[in-house]
């Protein structure tokens, strides 16, 4: 039995909506509220509030270095300048199933539409940094989804379990069942992990996936598929999930190095957003029309 009464909320069922259609939805990695704004602009219909790059944008590594409480301030940034849900990687879920279970109503709270949570040992490291990777036990982490189901205090709260099964090498048996009991557990999705260069170990388990649940894949090592291979595959869905902050870090590097260089703007200029454009993105249009407002009234009293 839930342990908190559900109530509806708009963010929620419209992620709910976009990962449980038929037709193939994709989301877009954001790391703060700017990037976030853009993934809109662009025309993404959700967000991935990615943990590495987020981690990233703080100086600090994937590995649990940030707290749950920073992590979802920072996300609760870009929940607030965005009109579309957030999908919050939630890592191994920072702790046990009672630590998870606060986290789920915080973020619940703070209109977070979504988690994922991955079948790993707390502190968790990244899926690709060269490391032995170790799976939490199927039945503790279960306990987990279930805790996270029973806590949320939105109706369409969406909980992603991540299996991490491909990338410690225990191969196609123990992701199916690994799988298999989480969606019994509770989860309303799954998302299945390969560190592979090529898409085959996500191509065969969705060949082998036969649960009426949204899958999702997160191709970020194997960047040469095309959507259609892994949606005939039975992919439901796709996070590009680092891709804004990867392309941030090369642009700036480009920048600062020739402004280093060259101690000019003028060669670079054409090259990056006008001061009107970082206006824009951050509404200030909307203050100066506020303040004129009311200075206007000001004179009328």
């Amino acid at each position: 039995m839930p342990l908190t009464e559900a109530k509806p909320d708009a963010s929620a069922s419209a992620l709910r909506h976009l990962i449980c259609d038929p037709e193939m939805a994709f989301l877009m990695e954001a790391h703060n509220a700017i990037s976030a704004r853009i993934a809109g602009e662009a025309g993404f219909k959700a967000l991935w509030a990615s943990s590495l790059t987020i981690s990233a944008s703080m100086g600090l590594r994937d590995a649990n270095e940030l707290t749950w409480t920073e992590s979802l301030d920072l996300v609760s940034a870009m929940v607030d300048t965005v009109d579309i849900p957030v999908l919050m990687d939630a890592d191994s879920g920072y702790g046990d199933f009672n630590i998870l279970s606060r986290f789920v109503r915080k973020a619940c709270g703070r209109g977070v539409a979504g988690i994922c949570i991955e079948d790993k040992l707390f502190p968790k490291i990244n899926s690709f940094a060269p490391v032995k990777q170790t799976l939490a036990d199927i039945g503790e982490f279960s306990h987990k989804i279930s805790a996270a189901k029973d806590n949320q205090t939105k109706d369409d709260f969406l909980v992603v379990a991540r299996t991490e099964a491909f990338v410690t090498g225990a191969g196609m048996d123990a992701a199916l069942e690994r799988a298999n009991a989480y969606v019994d557990a509770g989860a309303d999705a799954v998302l299945v992990q390969s560190k592979k260069s090529v898409p085959d170990e996500l191509v065969a388990f969705g060949n082998a996936w036969d649960r009426d649940v949204p899958l999702i894949a997160v191709p970020t090592t194997y960047p040469d598929v095309c959507a259609e291979t892994l949606q005939n595959a039975g992919v439901t869905n796709i996070i590009w999930a680092n891709h804004s902050m990867r392309a941030s870090i090369e642009a700036m590097r480009n920048v600062t190095k020739a402004l280093f260089d060259q101690r000019s703007s003028a060669k670079i200029s054409h090259n990056i957003a006008s001061i009107e454009d970082i206006f824009e993105l951050t509404d200030m249009k909307d203050l100066l029309v506020a303040g004129e407002e009311q200075r206007a009234g000001q004179q009328d009293d």
